[in-house]
């Protein structure tokens, strides 16, 4: 059964950061890319990022460009989102999930519990 788990989310301050973390199980994770989605409350799901199983192709939506980066570690199943230079609408739910394309939204693809991450003065 294909799990993933997120962690990392929490209250910070307008230009501040934060690291996100995902843990993925029951799949063979260096085999597949990941992507990082996020729902603003009354918003629809939005794409943010993503990566090829290699971790040699990262993708980016414009709204975060420059400001966020996606990485992964095959060895220990994880996939990362750096968030830097946070801005208020960055408020959201950030879900990881296991697409079957990560250049853009899968809204089907299975997906974690999710972290929040909240950006307010």
């Amino acid at each position: 059964e294909v799990q993933l788990v997120e962690s990392g989310g929490g209250l910070v301050q307008p230009g501040g950061s934060l690291r996100l973390s995902c843990v993925a199980s029951g799949f063979m994770f260096e085999a597949n890319g990941m992507s990082w989605i996020r729902q603003a409350p009354g918003k629809d799901l939005e794409w943010v990022s993503g990566i090829s199983s290699s971790g040699g192709r990262t993708y980016y939506a414009e709204s975060v460009r420059g400001r966020f980066t996606i990485s992964r570690d095959n060895a220990k199943n994880m996939v990362y989102l750096q968030l830097d230079n946070l801005k208020t609408e960055d408020t959201a739910m950030y879900y990881c999930s296991k697409p079957a394309y990560y250049n853009k939204l899968d809204a089907g693809a299975k997906r974690g519990q999710g972290t929040q991450v909240t950006v307010s003065s």
